[in-house]
């Protein structure tokens, strides 16, 4: 695999040299083709004939971070650089550079200003302005494409390869290249589709989610309303929640969790979640000393490993006395009986009736705990 991906190294960087001494023309899209496909990549079209010589404008689903180079070895096309420093690497990706850095509606008017210009080639647009693995759905389109002219060609873009995924996001593009060239092969299956002309006193949003809708039918996936935004937002969130450490007690989304009291905005979120989930621990087993269970919860993390590393001795302890587990709120017969104010309800054991029910066996300390949960259970009802 590695001598695979040095070889393909060596003929990319030869793809690369000719692609850029040879001028524009049929000749060089046909020989870069042809490296291209011993490189692994291969590209068909269903019908070169349905391609609108007309158009200035091409609209394409974004799959991986090649697909203006794939779409352009089959016609000539630019596609601008929206994000990233201009520079060598974005000439080498085959980026064009219109040197505005500003608004969306600045990019506009220099599109339009060069799509008037019929000398040059067409432009290859992404609505989403963000890749997707193209099986699931479509991002909602951008409406600032639509605006540069009344008629635009969809173009639908589909990606196959084998044992590796397509597009992994949050990836870099080097990381994509380099899994390219590592991969036995990668199909690119482009089909061009009709022209879409603007409608009379239709809104650029309007013709967007209409070529949305087009694309989605021709592809067979759902069109969306996520936008590049939420994807960029989303994988925020998985990147914070991986730095976190896994809190197995909470099924609660990290946006849906309700937040603390005003009294610890200066204590550490580590330092809560301990805190709270070894006053759980503490609950089941009063004697345990509370630094103990703090102790064992910083390195497991959870409540139901660190209950069973102390029931079975794994965690050394000494017992605290009746007096100091007096101080932890345990639900004793009385206290649900007053709480109630019903006469003859079921007793709710008591801390240290409890701990005397658990034993070596366990199946006996899972039924003591189903017991002292179901008590639990009860007098929260009460």
């Amino acid at each position: 695999g590695l001598c695979l991906l040095v070889l393909r190294l060596f003929i990319g960087v030869h793809v690369f040299l000719v692609s850029c001494a040879l001028p524009d023309s049929v000749l060089r899209r046909f020989i870069v083709r042809v490296m291209c496909s011993v490189l692994g990549l291969f590209v068909r079209q269903n019908d070169p004939r349905l391609r609108d010589a007309s158009v200035r404008v091409y609209i394409a689903n974004h799959v991986t971070q090649f697909d203006h180079n794939v779409i352009n070895l089959l016609t000539s096309c630019n596609t601008p650089a929206l994000n990233g420093a201009p520079g060598f690497i974005c000439w080498s990706r085959g980026f064009m550079e219109l040197g505005v850095a500003g608004s969306r509606a600045e990019l506009v008017d220099s599109l339009k200003v060069y799509s008037s210009h019929r000398g040059n080639p067409p432009l290859l647009l992404f609505p989403e302005e963000a890749a997707t693995n193209g099986r699931a759905g479509l991002l909602r389109f951008s409406s600032w494409p639509f605006s540069v002219l009344d008629v635009v060609q969809p173009v639908a873009l589909q990606v196959q390869r084998p044992l590796v995924a397509v597009s992994v996001a949050d990836s870099s593009w080097i990381t994509e290249l380099l899994w390219t060239f590592f991969v036995p092969f990668t199909v690119y299956q482009v089909r061009w589709m009709p022209s879409v002309p603007r409608r009379a006193e239709e809104l650029s949003e309007d013709f967007a989610l209409r070529v949305q809708e087009l694309l989605a039918v021709e592809l067979g996936v759902v069109s969306t309303r996520l936008t590049a935004a939420d994807k960029t937002e989303h994988m925020k969130r998985l990147r914070h929640t991986s730095l976190l450490p896994f809190a197995p007690a909470s099924s609660q989304p990290l946006a849906a969790r309700p937040r603390g009291p005003s009294s610890l905005a200066g204590v550490a979120p580590e330092d809560v979640r301990i805190a709270a989930m070894a006053q759980r621990v503490k609950e089941v087993l009063p004697h345990v000393p509370l630094e103990v269970i703090r102790t064992d919860l910083a390195q497991t993390s959870c409540v139901d490993t660190t209950i069973a590393n102390l029931l079975e001795g794994r965690v050394p302890f000494f017992p605290e006395s009746e007096e100091a587990g007096a101080d932890v709120p345990a639900p004793a017969a009385s206290q649900a009986a007053a709480a109630s104010g019903i006469q003859g309800s079921v007793a709710v054991p008591s801390a240290k009736a409890a701990t005397k029910q658990f034993a070596r066996s366990p199946v006996e300390r899972h039924l003591s705990l189903q017991e002292r949960k179901r008590a639990l259970y009860d007098y929260a009802r009460r």
